[in-house]
């Protein structure tokens, strides 16, 4: 993709974009950012995913953006990683550990066999951690106000789960599920099928049906794509920067205070 440019695209009559998402960015953090760096009209992506979450996410612009709700309702690939043995209220790295328990006596085997009743069709009940509805609010509102709420469960498809190193305390896990599916609530289930509790501590979306994060544009091959700026425009004084706002995301500040990453979110996502 080195040779990539401009030409190659008709955003106007409409492009399927991948992108690999960075980490603590937003899927809209992403979309403003193509958006304005290549001046396109119309553009919206297909299938959110959470700030810590990276890989695959993919933008329509154009007519293309009528094909949206079918590219999220294709089937998604996941990787990652979750630590057993402690857990956490948003089931990821976003909240600080609120229970340790042992996990040593786990054996191999275990591990691997408790992953069978993940499979299928099943039944998985949201993060209050996440944009679902309570009410009218979402559930991460009522979160970070220190709230419970009760959360439906509903039925998703998880068509295979497969451990891929077992490194105790971490456990490295590729998914293949529906639309709709958590990942970070399939890691507290598998934690608590196991006795020891768990979070995800990693997550990389690697496909959605067809179309793979080996694919994808990093945001850096995206800027190198930026066009020269229209006649006249050169010579305007720079506009003043705008201070970003603080975050909104309930975790978000606990993470950016253990980890060296900048945060870019702003929004909480919803599944993909």
């Amino acid at each position: 993709m080195s040779d990539l440019t401009l030409a190659a695209f008709n955003f106007e009559e409409g492009e399927v974009l991948l992108l690999d998402k960075p980490l603590t960015w937003t899927s809209f953090d992403v979309v403003r950012k193509v958006k304005n760096a290549l001046r396109i009209k119309k553009i919206g992506h297909a299938g959110t995913l959470d700030p810590l979450a990276t890989g695959l996410l993919i933008l329509c612009t154009g007519k293309k953006t009528k094909q949206i709700d079918l590219i999220q309702a294709q089937e998604k690939e996941y990787t990652g990683t979750f630590r057993l043995g402690q857990t956490t209220p948003s089931f990821d790295l976003e909240t600080p550990v609120d229970a340790e328990q042992p996990f040593a006596h786990l054996t191999e085997e275990q591990i691997r066999a408790a992953t069978a009743q993940f499979t299928g069709l099943i039944e998985q009940t949201p993060p209050l951690f996440s944009a679902v509805k309570i009410n009218g609010e979402r559930a991460y509102e009522v979160a970070r106000r220190g709230g419970e709420a009760e959360i439906k469960s509903k039925q998703v498809t998880i068509r295979a789960f497969e451990i891929t190193r077992i490194e105790l305390p971490e456990v490295d896990f590729r998914v293949t599920c529906s639309k709709g599916t958590y990942i970070r609530s399939l890691a507290r289930d598998f934690g608590a099928a196991l006795g020891v509790g768990a979070h995800l501590t990693k997550l990389v979306r690697t496909r959605i049906g067809e179309y793979a994060l080996a694919d994808a544009l990093t945001m850096e091959q995206i800027e190198a794509l930026r066009p020269p700026r229209p006649e006249g425009e050169a010579s305007r004084p720079p506009r003043q920067q705008k201070q970003r706002r603080p975050e909104r995301r309930a975790g978000l500040e606990f993470y950016n205070a253990n980890n060296s990453a900048p945060a870019e979110s702003n929004e909480n996502e919803e599944p993909a």
